[in-house]
This record gives C-alpha cells, structure tokens and sequence, in this order.
C-alpha cells in the first residue's frame, strides 16, 4: 500500500515540494517505503474562493501555468483550496478564481470544498475536478462524519480532534477515503476556531478588493486576531495530543487501513516545513544528511 503525502503551498513552497519530489524519483532510499508525493494544496494569490490561510501577492498567467506544468508532469496534482467560509452566490463569478479553476481541469488536480453554493458550483461549470471535503467544516461529530463518508467526494479531510483516538479510528468505514491532518499548529478543541477561519476569509476578500479594486466585495476593518500557535515551530506543536507521531504513522495508521495523510504548513517559516518533511518521510538514519542539503539549497535560492 502506497503511504501518500499532501504537501503544503504549492505555489509558495514550489521550490521545497519539487526538490523532495525529485529527491524521492532519485533516491528512494532515503525515504520511508512506499511513500508518495500525491498532491500539493494550495491557492494561486489573490483567489477569493481561498480559505484556511490567506495568500497575498499577485502571480502572473505565465506563472500559473508554469506551477501546474512542473507539478503534473511529475504525476503530482495540485489541490485548490477553495475554502473560504465567507463564499456566498455573489462571489461565484470571480474571474480570476474561474480562470485558475478553469486551466487546471485535466482530471489530474483537485479542489478541496467547503461551502455547499460553491460545491454545487464547481461540480456543474467544472466536472472533470474530483472534490474533497475540507477540515475547516469541523466534523466532530461522528454521524455528521459518517454521512460525510458516503457522499462523493474522493477524500474527506479529518476533523484534526479525531487523531490519536485509536479505537473511534478503528471502527470508522471508508479509511481509504479519510486524510488526517497529521501536525495540527492549532490547539485541540479551539472554540476560536471558527471564527479564525472567517476572520481569514474576511483577509482574502480584502486582499483580492486591493489587487483587483473588485467592488462586488465590500471592504473590511482590519482587526487583528491573536494566535501565538502561527508561531510556534515545528516540533513545539508535537505537545499537542492531537500530533501524529511518526511512529504512529507507520506502526498504527498504515496497518489499520490509513493512507493518506496530510502535512500542515501554509505560511509557515520555510524551515518548519522543511523539518516536518524530513521527519515525516525520511529515514532517520539519512535526516541529518538531507537536512544540509535542502538547507543549502534553499539558502542559494534567496540570493
């Protein structure tokens, strides 16, 4: 059984996610056994429909085509997250939100959801996209998980409170549908946490309205909103109990039926991510090693 990654930013970190890419077609033995890079989620900055983060700047048409070219000419699809919680019926007819939604429709590349309008948008104008239900729908519940499950999607993402509950874990259908969020930054049970997600899609509205003056979106007061976990490191967050272990991965996961898992790291400092890739797919007798390297490599990229 092939044991998948989704690998954070694929536009951000385009760098970082090729290199390990080509890195595990070269030499696979420094990897965990059969690992796979099976996507990279994201957003092309300033997508409206985008949720979870909120991505700025602006990238050229030259520059889109070129980011889904590299990836799917390694076999690896991007994943659009189009999950802002804000998106109602007025904001479908985003252009640029449909022109990048529109090139990348090969069958190959995905797109996470979020809101129903928009869900039932994409499965009409965009056919050809296979869907998969977001985290930041929350599902805690478990009959709420367990109809999730059975509609068409071709994963669902976790609720990251259900990690580590081995025995809830065990009993669910479907595990080659589910993707865990494996290294969570947000704190277990945030009762925030919904409103963070709205406050972020309340920054993307606001960034899309100064890239494109688009005056189907009103303008927002910034308000700050506080969350010390945006900056923790890496290996600070693996105090939370809601962290997949590595071990775990291999020795608990994989065995009962788990194959897809999910590296969290969207705006996180480069070297974050970079060490939750070596830990979550290198062997640890080759991390040190590959650690230099990748650093050297991205410090020449800076200059």
């Amino acid at each position: 059984m092939k044991i998948k990654f989704h690998l954070p930013d694929f536009y951000g970190n385009i760098r970082m996610n090729l290199a390990f890419a080509d890195l595990l077609k070269s030499n696979p033995e420094y990897f965990y056994d059969n690992v796979e890079i099976a996507s990279s989620y994201g957003c092309f900055p300033p997508a409206a429909w985008n949720g979870g983060r909120t991505v700025v700047g602006a990238v050229r048409r030259e520059g889109i085509d070129r980011t889904i070219e590299e990836y799917n000419k390694r076999g690896i699809p991007i994943r659009y997250t189009f999950t802002n919680p804000l998106v109602t019926e007025k904001h479908l007819k985003d252009s640029f939100c449909n022109m990048i939604t529109r090139i990348a429709e090969n069958g190959l590349n995905e797109i996470i959801v979020n809101v129903p309008c928009l869900e039932e948008y994409i499965r009409k104008n965009y056919p050809s996209y296979p869907l998969i239900s977001s985290t930041v729908k929350q599902l805690e519940d478990k009959d709420e998980l367990l109809a999730e499950l059975e509609k068409d999607y071709k994963l669902v993402v976790l609720d990251y409170n259900w990690n580590n509950r081995f025995e809830e874990l065990n009993e669910l259908p479907h595990k080659d549908k589910i993707e865990l969020l494996i290294n969570p930054y947000c704190t277990p049970h945030c009762r925030r946490r919904k409103l963070h997600y709205e406050y972020l899609g309340e920054r993307q509205f606001e960034h899309n309205m100064q890239v494109f003056g688009n005056d189907q979106l009103k303008p927002i007061d910034r308000k700050e909103f506080p969350c010390p976990n945006m900056s923790m490191s890496f290996y600070e967050i693996t105090k939370f109990d809601t962290f997949i272990s590595v071990d775990d991965i291999y020795q608990k996961y994989v065995p009962m039926g788990y194959s897809n898992f999910k590296i969290e790291g969207r705006m996180m400092h480069p070297v974050d991510i970079l060490e939750s890739y070596i830990y979550y797919l290198i062997k640890p007798e080759q991390r040190d090693y590959l650690r230099v390297i990748m650093l050297k490599q991205l410090m020449r990229q800076v200059k």
